[in-house]
């Protein structure tokens, strides 16, 4: 008989069935509260047939908060129902929310006959971008998770200590119906007025305050009906295949920029940073391409995102590779430089401990981050929520993949028919507050696009 231990979650795994046991920890040297109960978490994942695609399979029903992805180019994980979930606030909500994860791992049983990632029990999560935001953090362990990989396909079914999972075979559902009569509205500044902040911005970078900042705006969209997640989520992954399409808690997108994947001690983030609108003709759009790979204004933007990140995984990793220059990465609406950095896991992170470190990084904030972030707060005027924070899953052993919640919108918890989408640029010395407010309206399409095209 085989067995592992992963020393960062205290996972044991023998021959497919795993039982997690809490790893040693010293006595308390005085007494202590008694800990809540922990739930037991009992997850089943099997090898199952092609069931068609992974979006399709979420059933009718179910709500925007009930709906939980995370796919790319038709692989991936999507999941319904909430098995367990779990939410914190302020500055502690990252620690807390990996606390909360470990406990409920500490005490699971797993069946797991593939072991691959994605497989066995699955944590989708959500953060703020603020630790000041109300929307704060959320987990959320569905009742049922479908995976793709490759060849692979697999179900996990997932129950709480004496409800124990079932058995179902997924199939597809009723096709969504399209949005109707939808609105759109400016949120909290019209165009004019988020221009005017750009230039203020502008401005004090201009003064020495601070190399550059991200600055967001929002449109406020209200339909005469319940709007369908699912509907959102099968037209953005048809138009932007290349993204991954998310879901968590009522938050849905698709976002082109990987924070950090962890998977078995290979940490990988992909920094995205200087944007340009692609205008249809290919030609042009090559021409396009080799001005963005040029631009003085869009490489300084980009030079500052790679550095975070490298800065922020350094104390996490040995064999960090950077690349000297970008790649222009070609989405269908825009264009932009991206840099993939890579490294070897040195500790015991976690996927979400590496998150948490590379949050909030210049793509999303600004450096220095300490004044663009207080910039962000003065300027902007609006509660960013969970745009711009981490969003995505980790596993059992807290592998897993973190993307920034990007080209998205979320729900209103109390009314279905209303959403509330994001969009936002980085500002730096040479940036154009006109061109800015373009480049916010490319970033709108996806979305805007979904929510009215058939």
């Amino acid at each position: 008989m085989s067995a592992a231990v992963d020393a960062r979650l205290g996972v044991l795994t023998v021959v497919g069935l795993m039982v997690v046991t809490s790893l040693p920890q010293s006595e308390p040297t005085r007494p202590q509260s008694p800990p809540a109960p922990v739930p037991v978490l009992v997850a089943r994942t099997v090898a199952i047939d092609d069931p068609g695609a992974l979006l399709s399979l979420l059933p009718e029903t179910i709500g925007a908060r009930g709906v939980s992805s995370w796919v790319r180019c038709g692989e991936g994980l999507v999941g319904w129902g909430r098995a367990l979930e779990f939410g914190a606030g302020g500055p502690a909500r990252f620690a807390e929310a990996q606390s909360w994860w470990r406990s409920v791992m500490d005490h699971a049983v797993v069946r797991d006959d593939l072991l691959l990632p994605g497989s066995g029990p699955v944590a989708f999560g959500s953060f703020s971008f603020s630790p000041d935001s109300p929307a704060g953090a959320t987990l959320v362990v569905p009742e049922v998770i479908v995976g793709h990989r490759g060849s692979r396909w697999w179900l996990t079914t997932i129950g709480v200590d004496s409800h124990l999972p079932g058995t179902l075979t997924p199939s597809a559902a009723s096709p969504p119906d399209a949005p109707q009569d939808v609105t759109f509205a400016d949120g909290s500044l019209s165009g004019a007025q988020w221009s005017t902040v750009v230039a203020r911005a502008v401005e004090r970078i201009s003064s020495g305050e601070m190399d550059k900042v991200v600055l967001a705006r929002d449109l406020a969209v209200d339909a005469s009906a319940a709007i369908d997640p699912r509907w959102l989520l099968q037209r953005l992954a048809e138009r932007y295949d290349n993204t991954w399409v998310f879901a968590v808690d009522g938050l849905v997108g698709a976002t082109p920029e990987l924070l950090v994947r962890l998977e078995k001690g290979l940490v990988t983030s992909r920094v995205l940073a200087g944007t340009i609108r692609r205008t249809g003709d290919d030609d042009h759009d090559l021409a396009l391409a080799a001005s963005l790979a040029r631009s003085s204004k869009d490489l300084e933007e980009h030079e500052y995102a790679v550095r975070s990140v490298a800065e922020a995984l350094a104390p996490h990793c040995s064999s960090i590779n950077v690349p000297e220059s970008p790649f222009v990465l070609h989405l269908s609406n825009v264009m932009h430089l991206a840099t993939d950095v890579a490294g070897v896991l040195t500790d015991h992170a976690t996927s979400l401990t590496l998150a948490a470190s590379l949050h909030p990084s210049a793509a999303v904030c600004g450096t220095p981050t300490l004044v663009a972030d207080a910039a962000i707060s003065e300027l902007e005027q609006m509660d960013r929520g969970r745009y711009a924070g981490p969003v995505g899953w980790m596993n059992a052993a807290g592998d897993g993949e973190w993307g920034i919640a990007l080209r998205c919108g979320a729900f209103d918890d109390a009314n279905p028919r209303q959403i509330r989408l994001f969009a936002g640029c980085g500002i730096v010395a040479g940036s154009d507050p006109a061109s800015e407010l373009a480049e916010s309206d490319a970033k709108f399409v996806p979305m805007r696009d979904a929510l009215t095209a058939g």
